[in-house]
């Protein structure tokens, strides 16, 4: 996995390596630890590459909080962790989808706690591939990138990053090779990606930016299963 640390205090950057090195040597995991002394010096990187950013939020220029804003905004996956002695930016940390809060002085045992939690956050991010047998070939593609399934005249309907794809199939066909990569149904024709979810009305789910009927069987399921995703729980 891919870290990036970012503190302007030198001897708290080193810390945290040596922590995230020392979590890795007792399970057996190998991080690769990126330092940054700034916010504007992790804004400025590709932050695709990373899992987890850890981030202060008290430093000078650019602080913590204004780069989580700029680096939510074109990432909505990486998992971020604030690094912070004030325990009141928690608030403001969920506006940009923090994780969690590591609460300097950190002693290792509150670091491991908080790290594996996001190491679970990171790695349920993760996605898989499957194989859509479409009538003129077979793509592949990564479940990330699915944003719902449904079924029309018999036939199974992708809607993806990449466009729509037409198959035959069936619904349990589908949900049974997608269920374990967070897909849930939101009535009895429709499979939808959590990850894309961003509104759930009494009546509607929004995923990426289409309104998909939620049907009221669904409804109680389908939040909790939600809720658990969002909060790290799946």
């Amino acid at each position: 996995m891919h870290i990036a640390v970012v503190e302007d205090d030198q001897e708290s950057r080193q810390q945290l390596e040596e922590y995230i090195h020392q979590y890795g040597q007792e399970h057996g995991m190998t991080f690769d630890v990126e330092l940054f002394a700034g916010g504007d010096q992790i804004v400025a990187q590709d932050t695709s590459r990373f899992d987890i950013i850890l981030l202060d939020i008290e430093m000078p220029g650019m602080n913590g909080m204004e780069a989580a804003t700029k680096l939510r905004a074109r990432d909505s996956d990486v998992v971020l962790v604030f690094v912070t002695n004030m325990a009141q930016y928690a608030i403001h940390g969920y506006e940009v989808g923090a994780l969690d809060f590591v609460l300097k002085p950190i002693s290792y045992y509150t670091f491991r706690v908080r790290f594996e939690r996001a190491i679970h956050r990171a790695l349920q991010r993760e996605g898989g591939q499957v194989l859509l047998t479409c009538p003129d070939g077979v793509v592949r593609l990564n479940t990330r990138d699915i944003y719902y399934v449904e079924v029309q005249n018999r036939q199974l309907h992708y809607h993806t990053l990449q466009g729509e794809y037409v198959l035959r199939g069936t619904m349990q066909q589908a949900e049974q090779e997608l269920g374990r990569h967070h897909f849930v149904r939101c009535s009895h024709w429709c499979l939808v990606n959590l990850r894309h979810v961003t509104e759930v009305h009494r009546d509607t789910v929004v995923v990426a930016g289409q309104e998909l009927a939620i049907s009221r069987r669904n409804y109680t399921a389908f939040l909790t299963a939600l809720t658990n995703y969002v909060g790290g729980d799946a």
